[in-house]
């Protein structure tokens, strides 16, 4: 999804590199780098709140629409986010 942004012309990647440095430079950082992905996560988050793209309430909302479409499809099933069983399906 980064690379996709990026691509679309959404930030620079000096300004993915900055966001991503100063994520992983936090205090906590795990020292044998497992918790990279949250880093890489926060950093884009970060980013496309500062750009304006998507705010970290609608960016919350969404992966919480998300995690309830999981829960709610059988196994072996894609994912969809209309599964989310507090869609509005009217």
């Amino acid at each position: 999804m980064t690379v996709a942004l990026h691509d679309k012309g959404l930030f620079s990647w000096s300004e993915w590199a900055q966001a991503l440095s100063a994520e992983v430079k936090k205090p906590g950082a795990a020292a044998d780098g497992h918790d990279y992905y949250e880093h890489w996560l926060a950093a884009l988050e970060s980013l496309l709140a500062s750009k304006g793209l998507a705010a970290k309430a609608d960016v919350d909302a969404m992966a919480e629409a998300w995690e309830r479409a999981a829960h709610a499809t059988p196994h072996g099933k894609p994912i969809l986010l209309e599964n989310d069983p507090r869609v509005d399906r009217r």
